[in-house]
């Protein structure tokens, strides 16, 4: 997001979407097969893509793995592919796509010999730029905007599993706009929540009781008193009408299609790198997580309140080409300083970035739905640093 005088008033919008949504079925497919490799062989390279589409699945990339248990894990990619549908719930054949029925195609080879030569020295998998943020928006330092919409698509999910809204399919959207003066939330503006459903719901009258039904159970709950004024915000629910064909049937999902849905909703900058499929050697992801784990931190430490940090790496070169860090003019030590205190504390070649964030563990799956930012249980969430940044900077 551009920075703005104190007295600019202005709406920002952020989306996300649902674990049933086309493009996260295949992002969370390709992280299970990620997860299924490291669990049995923690130096496994990874790079999976995936298609899916009506009846179909096809799972494609590199991997190497270095054991029997890896190559039998490969020899099970099929079966991973259907675990991961049926949690997510396709499991009705009337979807035209579900976890029994659906065919999957595997095309995987091994990882080039020449990326593997960089790698195997502890140098960056590919050359890029990778961006992280945080600002004192939300108690987890998340732009509000992005943030209520992943809790938003994480409720669709509860209340769609415990049945407390009949009918709901696992497809779904939701995006929040919020009114800002200069950098600070005011209000909530627009709520747009999209669900697919079972027949039931068709028809204009039975659309107008299930968009009741989803203010009252999946919106409502999850919005913030401070910025909520229900007689103010718009609210749409399904505004094409219904919503009955969706997930894969209804439009193909891709892996690494969401990179803006999987990092700050627009806030900040984005380098262009998707996460899902991709080993930790594959600085697309892990220096993504350590720039967000850098940027926490600062922001914890009270150095600034808003805070961007840009990586930038070259193939088979261990540490990053350039290091910038962003304030926005709410820092409050000079920015000359915060650089250098960013080299001192957080490392920032892969090899320091997996050790230190602990990545070569099974754990990807869980981010592949409801975003990778701003949810506890990630060690590039902790700000375990901050207390060491702010003394070291003198606050």
């Amino acid at each position: 997001m551009a920075s703005r005088n104190d007295g600019d008033s202005y709406l920002f919008t952020s989306e996300s979407v649902s674990m049933g949504h086309p493009d996260k079925v295949s992002d969370q497919i390709s992280d299970a097969i990620l997860d299924s490799l490291l669990k049995v062989d923690k130096n496994a390279r990874c790079a999976c893509e995936t298609l899916c589409t009506t009846g179909l699945v096809v799972v494609s990339g590199e991997v190497s793995v270095h054991n029997d248990a890896g190559v039998l894990a490969l020899n099970r990619v099929e079966e991973t592919v259907r675990k991961t549908l049926r949690r997510i719930g396709y499991t009705d054949p009337a979807m035209r796509f579900d976890a029994d029925s659906c065919a999957v195609v595997r095309t995987i080879h091994g990882q080039s010999a020449d990326i593997a030569m960089g790698v195997d020295r502890d140098g960056a998998g590919d050359q890029g730029l990778m961006f992280g943020y945080a600002c004192r928006e939300t108690s987890q330092l998340m732009p509000l905007p992005i943030f209520l919409a992943h809790r938003l698509m994480e409720r669709h999910a509860l209340v769609r599993r415990k049945g407390i809204i009949k009918g709901l399919r696992p497809d779904a959207k939701s995006q929040v706009t919020v009114e800002y003066a200069g950098q600070l939330p005011q209000r909530i503006d627009t709520v747009v929540l999209s669900t697919q459903h079972t027949a039931d719901w068709n028809g204009r009258a039975r659309q107008a009781q299930l968009g009741r039904q989803v203010i009252r159970h999946i919106i409502e709950p999850v919005m913030p008193s401070k910025f909520w004024n229900a007689r103010k915000v718009q609210i749409h629910v399904n505004p094409t009408g219904q919503f009955e064909i969706g997930g894969p049937h209804g439009d193909t999902g891709l892996t690494g299609r969401k990179i803006i849905v999987d990092t700050y909703g627009g806030s900040g900058c984005h380098g262009g790198g998707a996460f899902s499929g991709k080993d930790p050697t594959k600085v697309d992801r892990s220096a993504c997580y350590m720039a967000r784990y850098i940027a926490k931190n600062i922001v914890a430490a009270r150095i600034a309140d808003v805070c961007q940090v840009q990586l930038s790496y070259a193939i088979g070169i261990a540490e990053p080409v350039s290091i910038y860090v962003d304030t926005r003019g709410t820092e409050r030590i000079g920015v000359d300083r915060i650089e250098p205190l960013v080299r001192q504390f957080f490392p920032m070649t892969p090899k320091g970035i997996i050790d230190h964030l602990q990545l070569r563990r099974p754990i990807f799956e869980k981010t592949a739905a409801h975003g990778h930012f701003g949810r506890p249980g990630f060690s590039w969430e902790k700000t375990d640093l901050a207390a060491k940044v702010a003394r070291a900077a003198g606050l």
